[in-house]
């Protein structure tokens, strides 16, 4: 798919009943989390916080994926020497958005989610999904590692799920997710919206004040140490993209073939 043109967002947003929807539109890049869609998007959570007759949120994605992770074409450009744009929030500040958001935050996955995407599943309060949807901490596969979103996925899968899946970078499926505790329902996918609905019909009637209390009260403690955490990550990962094996990730990735490490 060609690239959209520069006026087009790539992030929308539209609401229903209290509901703001924030839809991921840069399907020419599987809704990677370039530095131009993690600005639109953080101004849009940050819009639907800021209104009063917003209840609560549904993030989405248009087309086949959800979210395919950080933009490998723009790090590429970066590393090479090309300077990010300094406006641009960071992927820290992204998951803390949503973390810390004084409204619900409802992950309802429209399809494959990979990487960085599984930090915006994990950083929701809710997330549902299809069960033919696909999963992957792909990192390792590319030569990097999950380091920023390993704090938002720690909050929520098992040790032991989160331990094979970040080592491996295996493909597995929703009902697993769901399982590990990264998704909180798989459901068949003509169910996806009659689900979804009942959970948004819930917050709907809830008490705006006693909502965001109890969103509150869930995610209390831990903030300050959640920072601290995301800094050190930052340098984490900016060392491991930096890197030789992940120059060699990123060709092999764009040229569609194995890395010269596969055994």
């Amino acid at each position: 798919m060609a690239e959209p043109d520069s006026g087009r967002p790539l992030v929308r947003r539209d609401s229903d009943r209290g509901i703001a929807t924030i839809t991921l539109d840069s399907e020419h890049n599987r809704n990677a989390l370039s530095a131009r869609l993690r600005t639109e998007l953080a101004a849009e959570l940050a819009a639907a916080m800021a209104d009063d007759g917003v209840r609560a949120v549904v993030l989405t994605g248009a087309g086949r994926v959800f979210c395919a992770g950080a933009d490998l074409k723009e790090v590429g450009e970066q590393l090479a020497g090309k300077e990010p744009d300094p406006a641009a929030p960071g992927m820290a500040e992204i998951f803390s958005a949503i973390m810390e958001a004084p409204k619900p935050v409802v992950a309802r996955l429209n399809g494959t989610a990979r990487a960085g995407g599984l930090g915006l599943v994990a950083a929701a309060d809710i997330a549902i999904a299809p069960e033919e949807t696909e999963f992957a901490f792909s990192e390792v596969r590319i030569g990097v590692i999950p380091a920023m979103i390993s704090i938002p996925v720690s909050v929520r899968m098992t040790d032991r799920a989160m331990t094979r899946y970040f080592l491996t970078g295996e493909v597995f499926g929703a009902r697993e997710a769901a399982a590990s505790g990264l998704l909180t329902a798989a459901v068949p996918a003509g169910e996806l919206d009659a689900v979804t609905g009942r959970v948004l019909d819930g917050l709907r009637a809830a008490a705006p004040g006693a909502l965001t209390g109890a969103k509150a009260l869930l995610g209390a403690d831990g903030a300050e140490e959640r920072g601290k955490a995301f800094a050190r990550m930052a340098e984490l990962s900016a060392r491991y993209f930096a890197s030789a094996e992940a120059a060699e990730g990123r060709a092999a990735f764009f040229e569609k073939r194995k890395p010269e490490w596969v055994l």
